[in-house]
C-alpha cells in the first residue's frame, strides 16, 4: 500500500453502467487549437471529449469541460488521433468498432453567449470491416511524409491495412492462435506484436507488402512457384508469459526501445528484439505507459496496478508509489492548462480522473509520551468495575422479546381462506377436471436501503407455484413490495408437506461497506388441506388404522373441520370422508363414549396428513378455550411392518434405477463401437459389404431409447415412492414422539435422523444416510454400555445390497425407546438406561358392545365384534376385526409376539 496519494487535480464519472477497457483513452490535440484533449470511447458507444480546468476541492465539475458527447451506433473498441485525412496534415480522430473504421473530424465554433464553444464531428470516411476487429495502430507505414497509415488487427489474425480513405491489403499472421497487443515501430519500420505462444514478435512493413495475398490463404500449386512470398518473423523474443501491452519508446535522450508489460514482468527490448532490461514486479498490473525521463539514458514508466497503486520507475528503480481511488485500466500523461505532466487514469467503470504527483504537509503532531508509572491497582479496580457492568449487560439484553427487536428486512405471506375461483394450475398430472389453487401474497418490507433484492418461494414437490423467483428494483427505506402467486398440487400424489418457505435476500450499505452487507429475511405459511382432497363419503373398512388417545371430550367436527363438514348433515358431526386429488381415501371418526380419534386408509403413507391437521386443529379449538392441559397420545402398535414395505419399494427402485444405468452405459458403448466400424467402412476407398452394421446400429439405438424411456418412468415411479416414503416416516416419528411423550428437542433429532434429504439421488440416498444416523443415536444415547460407544462407524456412504440392516436399526431404535432410553445430543444419558417397560405402552381398551353408527348416503353400518379379552372397558364406536396390540418388542425384532 502507498504512503502517497495521487492528488486530484480534476476528475468526473463517465455514464451510467458503461465498461471501459485500454484502448478507449486517449489524449491528444484531437481539434488542432495547440491543447491536449481527452478522448473516451466507451462499450455503450458512447464518444466524449474532455477539456478539464481546474477545480476547488468539494465542487463539481464545470459544465463547459465536457466539450462533445455523442452516442454512435456501435461499441467503441479504441481511439487514436493522427493524420488519418489526405491533403492535410491535420489531426483527426480515428474510431475502431466491432465491424467498422470511422475517421472523424473534430472542429469548434466560437460561441457569442455565455455558454462557450461548440464542438461537432464530422464524419469523413468509413471502412466496413469484413472481420471482427479487435486492436489497432497507426503510423507512418513504409517512411511515407505527412500522413499515417492504419493497421487493424482482427480476432482471427489478420492484419487489415489501410492507406487513408482506401484499403490497401491483408495479411494473416503465421501461427496465430489469440490477438494480443499490437504496435509499430517507425524507428525499424515494423510492427508488433505478442503472439498466444507468449513470444514478441516482428514483422517488417516491406515483408508484409510483398508477402502472399491474404484472400488465398490456402497454399495452391501456384503460390508454390512464384506468386508471392510467405510471411517470415524479423525477430523473436520468448518471454514466457502473456502481455497486456507494448509501448515504443523513441526520445532524443534515451535509447529506442520496445516495452512489453507482462502479467509479471516488465520488459524493455532494443529494436533488434534483444533484452536491455526486464523488471519483476510483486503485484498484478493493470495497464502503463513510459514517458520522458529527466535524467539523460533514462526512462520513466507508470505502471498501474489491481491494488489501486501507480508506481513509478526509472528504468529498474522504484522512485515513487501513489494511491489512487480506483483501478486504472489505461493511464496517459498529459499537458493540460499549461500544467505538464498531468497523470490521466480512467476506470473500467467510467471514472476519468486527472492528478499530479505530491503531498500535502501534515498538521498532526505526535502527543507527548507521558512518562509517570503505572499504577496497577488503579487498573485493577477499574477491570473490575468493566467487567460488572458487562456482566449486567449480558444479564439483561434479552429482555425484550425477539418480536419487538428492530429487524431491517421483514417478509410475510398471507394465504388466501379461500381456492382461487378460477384456477392457476399449470401443466399439473393429477387426473383430476379441476385442480384447485390458492393465493399466497408475499410482502417484503425494508427499514433501511435495499440493493437488489431477491425473493425465493419454496414449496416441497408434488406441490409447485406459479412463480418462484422475483427479483425487485432497489428499495428505499420503509419502503415494501407485493407480490401474488398460486400453488397447486403438479404430481400425481399427495405431498408430504403443507408448508412452503418465503426467502428474500439483499445488500444493505453502510458507511463502512457502500457495497453493501448480504441479509436473509425468511417465513413459513402454511397451506389449506383443501388444496390437496376435498370431502367424500366415509368407507367402511380400511387396511390401515390408527388410533389417538386425548385427555379431553372429543369435539365434533363440524366445530373443528368446517370446511370440510356440512351442518345440515347431523352424522358428519362424528365421522367424516376425505378423498385427495389423486383418488385417496381417508375416514376419520370420533368416539361418542370416549377420548379417542381413529384414523383409517388403505395406505399407510395417507393417514399423515389428516393426522396432522387433526392434532393441530384440535390444540388450536382448545388454545382459543385457555385449556392448557390439553394432550394427545398413542398406546397402539407403532406400524413398522407397512412401514417397511414403503422402504422396500423405495430401495427396489433404486436398485432398478442403477440397472438400467449401467445397461444404457453398454448400450452406449456397443453404440458407438458400430458407429466407428460403420464410418471406417464408408471412408474406405474401396467399398466394403456392410455385413448388417446397419441393422445392429439401428437395433441398438431402438434399445438405448427404450431404456431410457424405462429409466425416466423409474425415475418418476422413484419420485413418488420417496414422497409416500417422507409421509410414512413423518407418521412415524409422530406416533413414536405420542407414545413416549417426546419433546420439542428430541422430536427435532428424530427428525434429523430419518429425514435428512430434501431430495433422493442414486449417489446420496435415503436409506444409507438413516442406517447412519440412526446407528449413531444407537451407540450414542441410546447405547447400553461404553463399549457400544466406543464402536466407530464407517467413513464413506454407499449404497447398501439390501435394506435387513437399516430395518434391524430401525427396530432396534424402537426397541431402546420403550426401554427408557431418551434421545438427547450428549452421551451423559447413555449410561443411565431403564429395562422396565413404561406405562404408556398398555393395550387399547376396545368396545364390548355391538354399536352401529349410520354412515352418510348409506344404510351400512360398523360393526365391532366383542372380543374375549377379560378387560373390562368402555363401549367404543370403531369398527374393527381386532383389538389394537400394544408395542411388542419381540415384534419389533422381526419375531411372533
Amino acid at each position: 500500500m502507498s504512503l502517497f496519494k495521487a492528488r486530484d487535480w480534476w476528475s468526473t464519472t463517465l455514464g451510467e453502467k458503461e465498461e471501459f477497457d485500454q484502448g478507449c483513452l486517449c489524449v491528444a490535440d484531437v481539434d488542432n487549437s495547440g491543447q491536449d484533449k481527452i478522448i473516451v470511447g466507451s462499450y455503450m458507444g458512447y464518444l466524449r471529449i474532455f477539456h478539464p480546468h481546474p477545480v476547488k476541492p468539494g465542487d463539481d465539475v464545470q459544465a463547459e469541460d465536457l466539450l462533445l458527447e455523442v452516442q454512435l451506433q456501435e461499441p467503441i473498441l479504441q481511439v487514436e488521433v493522427g493524420k488519418f485525412v489526405s491533403g492535410t496534415e491535420g489531426l483527426h480522430l480515428a474510431v475502431l468498432h466491432c465491424r467498422k473504421l470511422c475517421v472523424y473530424a473534430v472542429s469548434g465554433t466560437q460561441g457569442n453567449v455565455e455558454h462557450g464553444n461548440q464542438y461537432q464531428i464530422k464524419l469523413m470516411y468509413e471502412h466496413n470491416l469484413q472481420r471482427t476487429a479487435c486492436n489497432m495502430t497507426y503510423g507512418p507505414f513504409g517512411g511515407v511524409k505527412g500522413r499515417d497509415l492504419i493497421c487493424i488487427q482482427s480476432m482471427d489474425g489478420m492484419l487489415m491495412l489501410f492507406e487513408q480513405e482506401s484499403y490497401a491489403f491483408g495479411r494473416f499472421l503465421p501461427g496465430f492462435l489469440l490477438p494480443g497487443p499490437l504496435t509499430y515501430s517507425s524507428r525499424t519500420d515494423s510492427f508488433i506484436t505478442v503472439s498466444s505462444c507468449q513470444q514478441v514478435e516482428s514483422y517488417k512493413y516491406q515483408v508484409l507488402v510483398f508477402a502472399t495475398d491474404a484472400e488465398a490463404r490456402q497454399e495452391t500449386v501456384q503460390q508454390k512457384l512464384s506468386s508471392g512470398k510467405r510471411l517470415v518473423v524479423d525477430w523473436v523474443l520468448n518471454i514466457g508469459e502473456q502481455a497486456l501491452d507494448i509501448c515504443i519508446v523513441s526520445f532524443n535522450q534515451a535509447v529506442s526501445s520496445v516495452f512489453v508489460l507482462g502479467e509479471r514482468n516488465l520488459f524493455c527490448l532494443k529494436d533488434n528484439g534483444q533484452l536491455r532490461f526486464m523488471k519483476k514486479l510483486d503485484y498484478s498490473p493493470s495497464c502503463f505507459i513510459p514517458y520522458c525521463s529527466v535524467k539523460e539514458g533514462t526512462i520513466n514508466t507508470l505502471v498501474g496496478n489491481h491494488s489501486n497503486v501507480l508506481n513509478i520507475y526509472q528504468d529498474v528503480t522504484l522512485k515513487w508509489a501513489a494511491q489512487l481511488p480506483h483501478v486504472p485500466v489505461s493511464v496517459k500523461v498529459a499537458n493540460i492548462q499549461n500544467l505538464k505532466g498531468v497523470i490521466v487514469t480512467l476506470s473500467e467503470n467510467g471514472h476519468l480522473q486527472c492528478s499530479y504527483l505530491g503531498t500535502d504537509p501534515s498538521f498532526f503532531q505526535a502527543p507527548r509520551v507521558d512518562s509517570k508509572e503505572v499504577n496497577y491497582e488503579e487498573f485493577n479496580a477499574e477491570m473490575k468495575e468493566l467487567q460488572k457492568i458487562i456482566r449486567e449487560a449480558m444479564k439483561t439484553q434479552d429482555i425484550l422479546p425477539q418480536s419487538e427487536k428492530r429487524r431491517d428486512l421483514i417478509v410475510t405471506a398471507e394465504v388466501s381462506p379461500d381456492l382461487d375461483a378460477e384456477s392457476k394450475a399449470i401443466d399439473s398430472e393429477v387426473k383430476a377436471e379441476v385442480v384447485p389453487s390458492v393465493t399466497v401474497k408475499v410482502t417484503v418490507q425494508s427499514r433501511v436501503t435495499a440493493q437488489k433484492p431477491n425473493l425465493s418461494v419454496c414449496v416441497q414437490a408434488p406441490l409447485a407455484v406459479t412463480c418462484d423467483q422475483f427479483i425487485f428494483n432497489d428499495l428505499e427505506p420503509d419502503s415494501s413490495e407485493t407480490v401474488v402467486l398460486s400453488v397447486f398440487l403438479k404430481g400425481n400424489c399427495p405431498p408430504s408437506e403443507l408448508e412452503g418457505n418465503c426467502v428474500v435476500s439483499c445488500s444493505t450499505p453502510t458507511e463502512l461497506n457502500p457495497e453493501g452487507i448480504p441479509k436473509v429475511a425468511q417465513c413459513k405459511f402454511k397451506l389449506p388441506l383443501r388444496l390437496i382432497c376435498f370431502p367424500a363419503q366415509p368407507s367402511k373398512s380400511a387396511n390401515h388404522k390408527i388410533t389417538i388417545d386425548t385427555n379431553k371430550p372429543p369435539i365434533s367436527f363440524l366445530t373443528i373441520f368446517p370446511d370440510f363438514a356440512d351442518p345440515s348433515e347431523d352424522d358428519q358431526a362424528n365421522v367424516l370422508g376425505f378423498q385427495f386429488l389423486t383418488g385417496s381415501k381417508i375416514t376419520l371418526l370420533a368416539s361418542k363414549t370416549s377420548q379417542r380419534y381413529r384414523i383409517q386408509s388403505d395406505q399407510l403413507e395417507d393417514l399423515w396428513l389428516i393426522t396432522k391437521e387433526l392434532t393441530l386443529r384440535l390444540e388450536e379449538h382448545f388454545k382459543k378455550q385457555n385449556c392448557k392441559d390439553f394432550a394427545c397420545t398413542f398406546s397402539g402398535s407403532i406400524p413398522l411392518q407397512e412401514y417397511f414395505e414403503l422402504i422396500d419399494r423405495h430401495f427396489e427402485l433404486r436398485l432398478n434405477a442403477e440397472k438400467f444405468r449401467e445397461l444404457l452405459s453398454e448400450r452406449a458403448v456397443q453404440f458407438r463401437a458400430i458407429e466407428r466400424r460403420l464410418l471406417t467402412r464408408f471412408k474406405d476407398k474401396t467399398p466394403a459389404p456392410l455385413q448388417h452394421l446397419d441393422t445392429l446400429l439401428e437395433g441398438t439405438f431402438r434399445e438405448v431409447i427404450a431404456l431410457a424411456d424405462a429409466a425416466e418412468k423409474n425415475q418418476a415411479n422413484m419420485f413418488q415412492a420417496f414422497t409416500k416414503l417422507k409421509s410414512a416416516t413423518h407418521l412415524v416419528i409422530m406416533l413414536i414422539s405420542l407414545w413416549q411423550k417426546l419433546n420439542a428437542d428430541q422430536i427435532a433429532i428424530m427428525e434429523a435422523a430419518f429425514l435428512p434429504l430434501a431430495e433422493d439421488t442414486q449417489e446420496l440416498g435415503w436409506e444409507e444416510t438413516v442406517d447412519s444416523a440412526i446407528s449413531s443415536l444407537l451407540r450414542t444415547c441410546l447405547s447400553k454400555s461404553s463399549k457400544e460407544q466406543a464402536l466407530t462407524l464407517g467413513g464413506q456412504l454407499s449404497m447398501p445390497k439390501d435394506t435387513s440392516r437399516l430395518k434391524k436399526n430401525i427396530s432396534l431404535f424402537c426397541d431402546r425407546l420403550a426401554k427408557g432410553g431418551r434421545l438427547s445430543l450428549s452421551t451423559e444419558s447413555a449410561t443411565q438406561q431403564v429395562t422396565v417397560v413404561p406405562g404408556g405402552c398398555s393395550t387399547i381398551p376396545e368396545s364390548d358392545l355391538e354399536e352401529r353408527v349410520v354412515v352418510l348416503g348409506s344404510t351400512a353400518t360398523f360393526t365391532n365384534h366383542k372380543h374375549a379379552a377379560k378387560q373390562k372397558s368402555k363401549p367404543d364406536i370403531y369398527s374393527t376385526s381386532h383389538p389394537a396390540l400394544p408395542v411388542c418388542l419381540r415384534s419389533l425384532k422381526g419375531r411372533p409376539c
